[in-house]
């Protein structure tokens, strides 16, 4: 899944949560059959006692009021989520503009507390306590000052800008004259983010030299001398019959001048900034501990993405080291199998030079691709009670981010419904790219992993902030936990398939193992990178590609098994507990019909459902 650190700063800052959905759809019971429906919004139903709904009144004003706040301060945001009020905008970016958003969360939580919550009903209370981990994670944030640096290797406002086509609506008049709107906007948008960079140079806020290396792939193809060659000229080569035939000779020529006079000027002040500034002043280390308060802000990253308030980088390492060794016993059995005599060391190498796990083409890499998620979508069933109605599609990582970014990742469908979700699979270096991995790849990030747990919470009857938002833990957990349940309808027959899985299952715990090590214990990259090529078996492409997205997006990829090991935990207190009765689909509607949540108020779902099947629960 695409995770940019700018946008998971914006998001904590301006906005309740994180992604994106469908229009408003009906809740799913657990029996029913196969989509997620919608009923009548029960959030704002006041109860009968006069405290719970005073309460509960209080509560629904301020989500209200914060999902205002965040609609106008994030006007990409909004649009990705289907309001349409600010199409023509792009945000504002400062040191000031981020200074009174610390201050409009801090009023926020005040808010928050100053509500009952002993008066709440039981959902209201997931409600109070979700949206009051979200508002404590954005002040965090905001007061390690983490906005300053709003870019990564692999991501920024200047990597996600000429996707915009991609991400907003284009079939009317009106919405090409946003969108001409916004590509006017982009040098003064970039010019904010030169001088809140330049601020942040000034204070010590800067990514480390070596992540920085070839930062001018993402910039300079933008960069044309036609303005036909540009990403964002797309939607003036071909016009929805929403904009009729008069109006079109203006759009297209207000566009080209738009790219011409606003978008190239900003990547090319743009691109000058990071060559004459920036890069030169990058960090010789690469621990996050160096920028100022940076020991206290790692710790604060790591609780932010595990949601552990007790998680220390040191645990999590050990738990990584562990997993590692678990799951290093399963390869061994898998090279046994298969008859390979060698060592360890010398299979992965076979894995990564021999041809036959290789596609010769970007099409046959789709195509394998295709292939497996029909099969996992005629086998969904098997596995869950409630789908999402929203369809996802899959295309290529487009050209000018690929050889930086990662192997795959998932774009979440748009609010109004007027978008899929998209599953994007990186083309680029072929040979990084092996065919045994695309059945654990394609079931993380398509189904049953990101499409289907993202698209079904946006199906759900809940306040926006939860719809469209959530925890890394509990998302990335979920894809993770998605991977291994193709061993149970069928999937890895192949033992090489079987052992890709457990690759990417090495990978995910390796993150443990490295991260904290990079940040917090002192590890080189080329002692990162050195682990995870003996004990991961993914390509040196890979391995260094993600070594350089853990050193700049500090935190991050720890959430992958912190979330997943938790998962497998209450799926196998559950199994143990309820015996013949235990079902998987209603263990995964427990899972995922209340959104993307921590994982405390997870297990505590999870707890009072098993003691309900037992008989002995005591919900109201």
């Amino acid at each position: 899944m695409r995770h940019l650190l700018s946008a998971t700063i914006a998001i904590l800052l301006v906005s309740a949560c994180a992604p994106t959905p469908p229009p408003e759809d009906p809740r799913p019971t657990p029996g029913d059959a196969t989509t997620a429906k919608v009923a009548a919004d029960p959030a704002h139903q006041q109860p009968d006692d006069p405290a719970r709904a005073e309460a509960v009144r209080a509560l629904h004003a301020l989500f209200d009021d914060h999902w205002e706040w965040t609609m106008e301060a994030n006007p990409l945001f909004a649009t990705a989520v289907g309001d349409r009020r600010y199409d023509d905008r792009l945000p504002e970016v400062s040191v000031e503009r981020y200074g009174e958003a610390l201050e409009r969360e801090r009023e926020f939580l005040g808010r928050l507390e100053a509500i009952d919550r002993d008066a709440l009903p039981e959902d209201e209370v997931v409600h109070y306590d979700v949206f009051r981990r979200l508002r404590q994670d954005a002040i965090g944030e905001a007061e390690h000052r983490g906005y300053l640096m709003p870019i990564t290797n692999r991501g920024g406002f200047h990597v996600s800008f000429p996707d915009l086509p991609e991400r907003v609506p284009l079939n009317t008049v009106e919405d090409y004259e946003n969108y001409i709107s916004r590509l006017q906007g982009f040098q003064e948008y970039t010019r904010q983010h030169i001088e809140l960079m330049r601020y942040a140079v000034e204070q010590g806020y800067t990514l480390p030299a070596v992540v920085l290396e070839g930062y001018e792939g993402a910039i300079e193809p933008h960069i044309v001398d036609d303005p036909a060659e540009s990403l964002l000229y797309r939607p003036f080569e071909r016009f929805p019959s929403g904009v009729p035939a008069a109006h079109r000779a203006r759009l297209e020529q207000e566009g080209r001048a738009a790219i011409m006079e606003s978008v190239v000027p900003g990547y090319e002040e743009f691109l000058a900034f990071m060559r004459d500034e920036y890069v030169p002043s990058g960090r010789e280390t690469i621990a996050i501990g160096e920028i100022p308060d940076g020991e206290s802000y790692y710790e604060h990253r790591v609780r932010l993405f595990t949601t552990l308030d007790d998680a220390t980088p040191r645990q999590i390492h050990e738990t990584g080291l562990a997993e590692i060794d678990r799951i290093r016993g399963e390869m061994d059995q898998i090279i046994e199998r298969v008859g390979f005599e060698g060592s360890f060391e010398e299979f992965l190498e076979f894995l990564r030079t021999d041809p036959r796990f290789y596609a010769e083409t970007p099409e046959e890499l789709m195509k394998e691709v295709a292939y497996v998620l029909k099969e996992m979508d005629g086998r969904m069933p098997e596995l869950f009670r409630t789908l999402p109605r929203m369809p996802y599609g899959i295309r290529p990582v487009p050209d000018h981010i690929a050889p930086r970014t990662t192997t795959a990742y998932y774009q979440r469908p748009a609010g109004d419904g007027t978008r899929a979700g998209f599953y994007y699979v990186n083309t680029y270096n072929l040979p990084a790219r092996p065919l045994y991995e695309v059945e654990a790849l394609s079931l993380h990030e398509a189904v049953p992993g990101h499409h289907h747990q993202i698209a079904l919470q946006q199906e759900l009857e809940l306040p926006e902030f939860r719809r469209f938002g959530g925890f890394t833990v509990f998302t990335e957990g979920w894809a993770l936990y998605a991977e291994r349940l193709g061993l149970e309808v069928g999937f890895y027959e192949d033992p090489y398939s079987d052992f890709g899985r457990l690759i990417y299952e090495a990978w995910r715990a390796a993150r443990l193992v490295v991260d904290p090590g990079m940040h917090a214990l002192g590890w080189s990259r080329q002692q990162a990178i050195d682990f995870m090529r003996e004990n991961t078996g993914l390509t040196l492409h890979n391995i260094e590609t993600e070594i350089d997205r853990y050193i700049a997006w500090p935190g991050q990829a720890v959430a992958y098994k912190t979330g997943e090991l938790k998962i497998r935990e209450l799926r196998a207190a559950a199994e143990a507990a309820l015996g013949a009765d235990f079902d998987v689909r209603d263990f995964h509607d427990v899972v995922l019909l209340s959104g993307a949540v921590p994982l405390n108020v997870l297990e505590e779902n999870v707890r009072e459902w098993i003691a309900e099947q037992q008989g002995i629960g005591n919900r109201e």
